[in-house]
C-alpha cells in the first residue's frame, strides 16, 4: 500500500467512525424513533408533509431517495391509520397531493418536539461558542457533500440567543413604523415582552423560534404559558426580505405543535385587524376570532383582536 492509499483508507475510516458515533448519539440504531411507533424513515416522511405544501409521491421519492414501491406501501399504511389523505391536483388530475390530516399532525407533534429536545440536550453539553462551531462544521459538511438548504426551506430555526432581544425589538419597531406608521411605544412594548420572556422563561412550558437565513435573523415567534390550560403565541414577525418563503406559517405551525405536545388546551394570541398577512396565517391554521376591541395605541386608532385555537380537537 502506498502513501496515497494509506491516507485514503484513513479518511474512509474517519468518516465511518464519525457515522458510527453520530448514529449512537441520536439513536438511529433503535428500532423505533424516540420510543414511538414510527421508524426513522416514517418520521422523515411525516416531517416533509408537515413542513411542505403541494407534495406528491414523486417529490418524496426524489428528495428522500426512497424506493417508489416502499414509499407506496408506507403511504398506504399512513392512509389506513388516518394520518394522510390524497386529493387530485387541480393542475394535473393524474397526480395526487398528499397532506397530513389532523390526526397526522397530532402524531407528528410529539416526534417533532422530541427531536428538538434531543438535539437541545446534545447542544446543552457544550458552551455557546462550541455550539456555534458545531453548527458551522455541520454546514460545511453539507456544503462539501453537495447538499444545500433543505428543499424549499432556505432558512433554519433556532432558539433565542444573546443579541436577539435587542435586534428583534429594533426590527419590529422599524418595520411597523414603516408599514403602519406606529410610533416608538410599540418598540417599547416589544422590548418589555421580550425582557419578561427571558426573565421568567420556563423551558418546560415555553419556547422561542428564531428564523435565520444566511446568518441573519429574518423572523421570530414565542410561546408563553398563560395558565396550565392556555398558551399564548407572541410577537410573530417576518422580515420583508424573507416574505414568501413560508416562514410565517412555519413559525405558527411550530407554536401549534409545541403547545399541543405540551398538553395545552388552547393557544391564544392578540393582534390588530390591519395586520392582514398575519391574520390570514392564523385563520389558515384554524384560529377563530374570539373578540375585538377598539383602542388607541402606538399613535393610531386600532382594532385589537383576540384569536384562539382549540387544541383538543
Amino acid at each position: 500500500m502506498n502513501v496515497h492509499d494509506h491516507s485514503e483508507s484513513q479518511r474512509i475510516e474517519a468518516m465511518r467512525a464519525f457515522n458510527r458515533f453520530y448514529t449512537r448519539q441520536i439513536g438511529l440504531l433503535d428500532e423505533a424513533l424516540l420510543k414511538s411507533s414510527f421508524s426513522l424513515t416514517e418520521a422523515r416522511v411525516l416531517y416533509e408533509l408537515a413542513n411542505r405544501e403541494g407534495m406528491v409521491a414523486s417529490d418524496l421519492v426524489r428528495d428522500l431517495a426512497l424506493d417508489p414501491g416502499y414509499l407506496s406501501r408506507l403511504l398506504k399504511k399512513f392512509e389506513e391509520r388516518g394520518l394522510v389523505e390524497r386529493a387530485a391536483m387541480e393542475a394535473d388530475s393524474r397526480r395526487s397531493e398528499i397532506t397530513l390530516t389532523l390526526a397526522g399532525r397530532q402524531a407528528f407533534a410529539p416526534l417533532n418536539e422530541g427531536s428538538n429536545d434531543q438535539v437541545q440536550a446534545l447542544l446543552d453539553r457544550l458552551p455557546r461558542n462550541d455550539q456555534d462551531r458545531l453548527v458551522k462544521a455541520m454546514q460545511v459538511v453539507r456544503r462539501l457533500l453537495g447538499d444545500g438548504a433543505e428543499p424549499r426551506v432556505p432558512y433554519l430555526l433556532r432558539p433565542l440567543q444573546v443579541g436577539d432581544v435587542g435586534w428583534i425589538a429594533h426590527r419590529q419597531g422599524l418595520i411597523y413604523a414603516q408599514d403602519y406608521g406606529w410610533d416608538e411605544t410599540y418598540e417599547v412594548l416589544v422590548a418589555e415582552i421580550l425582557v419578561a420572556f427571558v426573565r421568567n422563561f420556563d423551558p418546560k412550558w415555553e419556547r422561542s423560534w428564531i428564523a435565520e437565513r444566511e446568518g441573519e435573523v429574518v423572523g421570530s415567534v414565542f410561546v408563553v404559558r398563560k395558565s396550565p390550560e392556555v398558551a399564548k403565541l407572541r410577537l410573530l414577525y417576518v422580515e420583508p426580505s424573507a416574505r414568501g418563503l413560508g416562514i410565517g406559517r412555519r413559525l405558527v405551525d411550530e407554536c401549534i405543535a409545541f403547545a399541543r405536545a405540551k398538553g395545552y388546551e388552547t393557544l391564544t394570541l392578540w393582534t390588530n385587524d390591519i395586520l392582514g398577512s398575519a391574520r390570514r396565517i392564523y385563520q389558515a391554521a384554524g384560529f377563530t376570532l374570539a373578540e375585538e376591541e377598539h383602542h388607541h395605541s402606538f399613535g393610531k386608532d386600532l382594532v385589537g383582536q383576540t384569536w384562539n385555537l382549540d387544541l383538543r380537537d
